[in-house]
């Protein structure tokens, strides 16, 4: 008994130890992964009926990746190639305009005198010396611009990477999926229900937290680009898109969309258009995102939308946009393992009650 127990904590120290070295070596990888299994778990119902077809695992694995690539990643470069269209035909107007007018600090002071000579109505602006100011900020939004043009070549390698080992990891997933399933379960310390139950609640709530994902980029992505077409803004459905796909972006979100054309707008001169917008994007569609999401997961995950609201939040703020995820997964299985452990403690009470009960 005593060698059985010594052997068994050796194995667990040794598991341990192994399974830290094995999270230190898939650590860079951790998001990829995780978005791997995201995206096993969604398209696996699509997956069973193509391998059902085909009856032949490689190929039905290689056919269900592929079909996830052309679902997810094709219309996601298509739209970034769009938007650096549109970028570079905004810096070009800009390049052209600020140099008819003497250079880029000239025309944004040109740009700066409507909206001055509107404060100027109500604020004594004598004593304040824009020019300076508005220098000074043009060289600063110049050096952070040069900045993120060199960072974001290393951000396209880095993408390019997780892209790969997402696709790669997807196929195994696929083709392998159920085997692993079955694996993890043995290993686990529980009954087979409870393993079926944890493995269904997880699942549950992952698609639960992409269909949110869906119904909030849908929704502000919609709002943002009817409050862009009525301003009567370039590119309204393109800046729609856009707003959807950074709706996903922690805490910015579609800010990063509606508040520079608010900011462009005002610049422009037009500023009860900016303070409409502005108005519109932070009261009602940065809003979307507190409520649509906690209840169309709250609804699939059977969680309470409390629980929701600071798992979303909490996940982000820990991992970042696949907090998004893994927020509601850690709490979905939380609460599965109280309720087990809830389980245990009330058959032993029965149990005991049982035994001790008179004859």
């Amino acid at each position: 008994m005593i060698t059985k127990q010594a052997t068994t904590w050796f194995l667990v120290a040794v598991a341990a130890i192994a399974l830290y070295l094995c999270y230190r070596i898939a650590e860079p990888f951790l998001n990829p992964i995780f978005a791997a299994i995201v995206l096993a778990i969604v398209f696996y119902p699509l997956h069973a009926r193509i391998e059902w077809s085909v009856a032949r695992p490689n190929l039905a694995a290689t056919i269900s990746t592929i079909v996830v690539m052309i679902v997810v990643a094709i219309p996601a470069v298509l739209l970034g190639v769009a938007v650096t269209n549109e970028l570079n035909e905004v810096y070009q107007s800009l390049s052209e305009k600020s140099a008819a007018q003497g250079g880029l600090s000239t025309y944004s002071m040109r740009i700066m005198e409507a909206p001055l000579r509107f404060a100027g109505r109500y604020i004594d602006l004598s004593r304040l010396d824009v020019r300076p100011a508005l220098l000074g900020w043009v060289d600063q939004v110049s050096r952070y611009l040069v900045g993120a043009g060199a960072k974001a070549v290393g951000n396209i390698l880095s993408f390019v990477l997780g892209t790969v080992v997402v696709f790669f990891t997807l196929f195994f997933l696929f083709r392998d999926g159920p085997k692993f399933q079955q694996h993890i379960a043995a290993v686990l310390p529980l009954k087979d229900e409870q393993a079926r139950r944890l493995s269904a609640g997880i699942s549950q709530t992952i698609v639960a937290s992409v269909y949110g994902g869906i119904a909030v980029g849908l929704a502000q992505g919609s709002l943002a680009g009817l409050a862009f077409w009525v301003l009567c803004l370039s590119s309204p459905v393109l800046l729609g898109l856009v707003a959807a796909l950074t709706s996903l972006i922690p805490i910015f979100g579609t800010g990063i969309v509606w508040a520079p054309a608010a900011i462009f707008l005002l610049l422009g001169g037009h500023w009860i258009k900016a303070l409409i917008l502005f108005g519109w994007g932070a009261a009602v569609v940065a809003q979307v995102d507190a409520v649509l999401r906690p209840y169309v997961v709250s609804g699939r995950a059977k969680m309470h939308n409390l629980l929701i609201f600071f798992a979303l939040l909490g996940g982000v703020k820990a991992f970042g946009i696949m907090g998004l995820f893994i927020g509601p997964v850690v709490v979905s299985v939380t609460m599965a393992v109280l309720d087990m452990l809830r389980e245990i403690n009330t058959s032993s009470r029965q149990n005991e009650q049982t035994i001790t009960a008179p004859e």
